[in-house]
């Protein structure tokens, strides 16, 4: 009994003594492919094959929703618009929720059929609702790919189910578009924790009700869990884009080509364990409002300014973030002109004598500089107010 508990405590001792960097050698991760990341400051926390290019699957979907709440942002559709099945759209196989071809659905419906049960159907019907058809939609998908950054990515479906070698993506694009979702989209997690619900098919045949079940069983198995999509075929093997959320912080975590279902589940469990375990988010409480900066060359005495940004640091070294100091650095004075959005200086946050981060602050109008003829017109107006004033004064009362 001795020997094991001897053995407990040496183990012990050797975990605590691990820097961050060991820690993350250690963990145990079956899956070819996967990627941690933070959401707030995009840091990633582990990665591991994270650039090799892989099928995607039905994660794909992410790209297809990112677009439908683009759309919905800028007002072109509505949540409550009915959209039409089509014929293509029908016979989409793979994972379905059996629309059919004619039947009517609103897009919110539609988006807890892509998310929650990762319709094919209910993705291709949603793509040529809004772009007229599949193929121009993917156009679009390839087109915000490249917007995000996604540079080893590219699309031949808006729902993964093709096997294609021209169908393909990685951890780290996975992750790139997984938050920009989450994070200008943050409702999709309304629908993406969504664990079973009901919808209705009203056809020629009749009404008949159906349930969505979520393909992500993270939702009830992980504390914190909000999402976020899997992906299956035999191309890809087994696939999640799992987010959770616990004391502030969201995490991402990426797997790809997990053998089976378990094992992807079980990694990203691991992963976002890891991740919670060991980071600490610090956010900027106290970011106060500053005195305008005074103004030189302008008829315009003062300019003001204000942060660009509220600052977020991820801390995963344990230190005490309390110790957090913040230095401003702002100009005493400016000369005109100055443009509404151009730096004016910024807030320099340190931590143990070592610089973690900052955050700009901006110029919040425009000040033109001064030219001859608007120091006339000051002058002018000026006479106009004090002289006729003198005028009046020097005017002797009548008696």
């Amino acid at each position: 009994m001795k020997k094991v508990l001897c053995s407990l405590l040496s183990f012990l001792l050797i975990f605590l003594m691990m820097t961050p960097a060991e820690v993350r050698a250690e963990l145990e991760i079956s899956a070819p492919s996967v990627l941690l990341l933070e959401e707030s400051t995009g840091q990633v926390l582990y990665e591991k094959n994270a650039d090799e290019q892989r099928s995607p699957a039905s994660i794909t979907k992410i790209m297809t929703l990112i677009l439908i709440f683009d759309e919905l942002e800028k007002g072109t559709i509505s949540l409550t618009d009915e959209v039409v099945t089509s014929a293509h759209a029908k016979s989409m196989g793979g994972s379905q929720v059996f629309l059919e071809e004619g039947e009517k659905q609103t897009v919110e419906t539609l988006i807890k059929c892509i998310v929650v049960a990762s319709g094919n159907d209910a993705s291709v019907a949603m793509a040529e609702y809004i772009a007229g058809s599949e193929s121009d939609f993917v156009a679009r998908m390839n087109a915000r790919a490249a917007e995000l950054g996604m540079t080893a990515t590219k699309f031949e479906d808006c729902c993964g189910l093709t096997d294609s070698a021209g169908h393909y993506t990685t951890a780290r694009d996975v992750a790139l578009m997984s938050r920009e979702l989450v994070t200008h989209y943050p409702q999709i997690l309304n629908y993406s924790s969504i664990w079973m619900e009901d919808i209705t098919h009203v056809t020629a045949q009749g009404t008949k009700p159906f349930t969505l079940s979520n393909t992500n069983k993270l939702i009830r198995s992980y504390e914190g869990c909000v999402g976020l999509k899997t992906g299956s075929t035999s191309t890809a093997k087994y696939c999640v884009s799992a987010v959770a959320q616990r004391n502030g912080i969201t995490l991402i975590a990426v797997v790809m080509g997990a053998p089976d279902h378990k094992v992807r589940f079980t990694d990203a469990s691991v992963l976002l364990n890891y991740g919670f375990g060991s980071c600490t988010l610090y956010e900027d409480e106290n970011q106060e409002e500053f005195n305008p900066v005074p103004v030189e060359n302008s008829i315009t005495k003062e300019v003001k300014v204000a942060y660009a940004e509220k600052f977020r640091y991820l801390e995963t070294e344990g230190r005490d973030l309390s110790q957090i100091q913040k230095t401003v650095e702002l100009p005493e004075k400016v000369t005109a002109p100055v443009k509404k959005g151009e730096t004016a200086g910024r807030a320099v946050y340190t931590l143990d004598g070592q610089e973690i981060g900052s955050v700009a602050i901006l110029y919040q109008e425009d000040v033109e500089a001064a030219e001859y003829v608007d120091y006339v017109k000051l002058l002018w107006k000026q006479y106009l107010r004090f002289g006729n004033k003198d005028s009046q004064d020097e005017v002797p009362a009548e008696g």
